[in-house]
């Protein structure tokens, strides 16, 4: 860190920056500071200085930016002696693990977007740089452009927070909104949205809950100061989810939607962690959340309902984030100080089997006499009890579809294996749960 001399804005302190990865994110990031650049050290007394900028291929990229040196070499970046501060935009778990750790033991603040690193490899990050002193920030990581993880570790601090959960994954959510308004099927609406982009051309970290599960991990360590990583969190996704899921919910009142929930006991203290699509109610807050859109809502005691809405991914939001985070780290660079990412307990984890939901189940059944009765019998023996049913399509063609009252996941999974062995039953569809109003 340095000063700036001649500066129109009086004594500032110059903070050298280094950039890992200049794709989407990294490259929106430089963008932004260029035209912020001046703003910012206006209200901040910090001049932020791109000078080194980290790519894969220098083939595809000029040899400055903005200024800023081009170069192959991401370690350097992370070590070198004019850079104060490193912004890792690279992606990935391996180069990007060694970098951001590498930077950290040189002393280097950090900020990043990484979400699938940050729930592997959080508490040996956070250990690193409290002892170090230095700030590793990560607002983007979790949903883009929306701010979620400063609230969480600064405004609701001292909330006894029960339960987060919300739309994390703006592709699931795309393709879910296009399954219930314009009536596609899986398939369908999964081609259309890596036709726009908003799916990969390889989507199973999206469509099978495994990018949401990183995100919710990361939120359940600031909302329930305990360690929790992307392995401990129960995972399913939506691409077995049928048209005829989507409509069955729509008819009874509800829209599918993939969460991510984070639940805690307040009491014990025994903490859920999943991710799984559920039927919302249409008057709830996160039915009306469409297309590639993302939205969380945090349940405390004494806070009552905080849902936090906008733009989960995306170069510029992203970007938005990260600067946000890197203004912060310069500021206390300068101050000589850091946001301490605080201590996390060990976490006592509630078995997914062991918590409880309302859930729609659906059944394709032989059309004969004693089927409904068969059937119903299942539910009793395993202590699941109906609120509601419905019979869509007739003759072979049949399926029951039905809504139960609160009850443990196993019991309903017990409910599952009985089906499997039923001679009346044919198909057995997955059973969806339901959230409250």
């Amino acid at each position: 860190m340095a000063k700036a001399a001649n500066s129109p804005h009086g004594d500032l302190s110059t903070v050298r920056i280094g950039v890992v990865g200049h794709g989407v994110v990294g490259s929106a990031f430089t963008a932004l500071v260029a035209r912020q650049r001046d703003v910012i050290a206006a209200r901040t007394g910090v001049l932020l200085d791109v000078v080194r900028i980290a790519v894969s291929d220098a083939g595809k990229h000029p040899a400055q930016v903005g200024g800023a040196d081009v170069v192959t070499d991401a370690m350097a970046v992370a070590t070198a002696k004019d850079v104060d501060l490193v912004v890792e935009a690279m992606g990935g778990t391996t180069l990007a693990g060694e970098v951001i750790r590498a930077a950290l033991e040189a002393g280097k603040p950090v900020v990043t977007a990484n979400k699938a690193l940050l729930a592997a490899r959080s508490a040996e990050f956070f250990k690193i740089a409290d002892e170090r002193g230095i700030d590793l920030l990560f607002e983007a990581a979790v949903c883009g452009g929306i701010p979620l993880i400063r609230p969480l570790r600064e405004s609701l601090r001292g909330e006894p927070i029960r339960r987060v959960l919300g739309i994390v994954n703006g592709t699931t959510n795309f393709i879910l909104t296009k399954m219930t308004e314009d009536g596609l099927d899986y398939a369908s609406a999964l081609r259309g949205a890596q036709q726009l982009g908003y799916a990969e051309a390889d989507p199973t970290a999206d469509v099978e809950g495994l990018d949401a599960a990183a995100k919710i991990a990361i939120v359940a360590n600031f909302a329930f100061g305990v360690h929790v990583v992307a392995d401990d969190v129960s995972v399913e996704g939506i691409s077995k989810l049928s048209a005829g899921d989507i409509a069955m919910a729509h008819k009874f009142g509800y829209v599918i939607k993939l969460l991510g929930v984070a639940e805690c006991d307040v009491q014990s203290g025994a903490v859920s962690v999943r991710v799984h699509p559920a039927l919302v109610p249409l008057k709830h807050p996160l039915a009306a959340v469409r297309e590639a859109f993302n939205a969380v809502l945090v349940e405390g005691e004494a806070s009552g309902s905080l849902m936090f809405y906008g733009r989960g991914a995306g170069g510029d939001p992203t970007a938005s984030s990260v600067l946000g985070d890197v203004i912060d780290a310069a500021v206390n660079l300068r101050k000589g100080t850091h946001a301490s990412l605080g201590t996390f307990a060990k976490a006592m984890f509630t078995s997914v089997d062991d918590t409880r939901s309302e859930f729609m189940l659906s059944l394709e059944v032989a059309d004969k006499p004693g089927v409904l009765h068969a059937v119903t019998g299942v539910f009793a023996r395993n202590k699941v009890s109906i609120r509601a049913a419905e019979q869509d399509g007739i003759g072979n063609d049949a399926r029951l579809v039905f809504l139960t009252h609160d009850a443990r996941t196993a019991d309903m999974k017990a409910c599952l294996d009985e089906f499997h062995r039923l001679d009346v039953v044919s198909k057995v569809g997955g059973f969806i749960r339901i959230i409250g109003d």
